[in-house]
């Protein structure tokens, strides 16, 4: 559901596959600009194959089936229930190979500013101080095609220590402008990683798709 749903709602997801990721339990941070964030970062994290990770939902009730691929409730009217997922997510931080995408502005809102990131960075990276904090920016762009561009790469990792949440914040930032200017100036470092919805006029272009259409006529 969640790579047919990009299938149809973006002409392409693009990313700047990370390269020498630190092995072991991370805390993925991006930005929350766009409804989609969590789908465009499920199909990074999956292609990256690096274990099982976990993604708190404030709508959960809403998306039950996101519990098979690692969604795990975190209602807002609700703290005892945000207590006993933030206690899970530690346990199984610590038992293995398995991540968290963590939304730290804690709200989807308007881009381009970033939100001060919560206190649950910091909680979670002191209980699992193996945890390698990794800065995310996601960008959308609707110029150049009938369905938006996706755009997801992945920063070096936030040094553990005091002050955990502005300095991951000013990374996404920074990552955020990285991303942008790579998008402007160095698009071969960006590659495709979903191939969404060609335009109308890429669908029906006549030349591009002559033989197939010979081919049925002729049959």
């Amino acid at each position: 559901m969640i790579r047919r749903s990009l299938r149809a709602r973006f002409h392409s997801v693009y990313w700047e596959r990370p390269v020498a990721l630190p092995e072991g339990p991370r805390i993925y941070v991006p930005n929350h600009h766009g409804w989609h964030d969590g789908y465009v970062m499920y199909a990074a994290l999956t292609q990256l194959n690096h274990g099982r990770f976990y993604d708190w939902i404030q709508e959960y009730k809403a998306f039950p089936l996101f519990g098979r691929v690692g969604g795990m409730n975190f209602p807002p009217d609700d703290a005892n229930e945000r207590a006993k997922t933030i206690r899970r997510t530690i346990r199984l931080l610590r038992e293995g190979d398995a991540s968290l995408l963590l939304f730290a502005e804690q709200h989807l809102h308007r881009p381009p500013e970033l939100r001060e990131f919560g206190r649950t960075l910091e909680l979670i990276s002191r209980q699992v101080p193996a945890a390698t904090v990794i800065p995310v920016a996601i960008r959308y762009e609707l110029c150049f095609h009938e369905r938006p561009e996706a755009f997801v790469c992945f920063g070096p990792p936030v040094e553990a220590g005091p002050d955990l949440s502005r300095r991951t914040r000013n990374a996404v930032r920074g990552q955020m402008d990285r991303l942008r200017t790579m998008i402007d100036y160095e698009p071969e470092k960006i590659e495709r990683l979903v191939a969404g919805t060609r335009d109308v006029n890429e669908r029906l272009d006549i030349r591009r798709f002559r033989p197939s259409h010979r081919s049925n006529i002729e049959s």
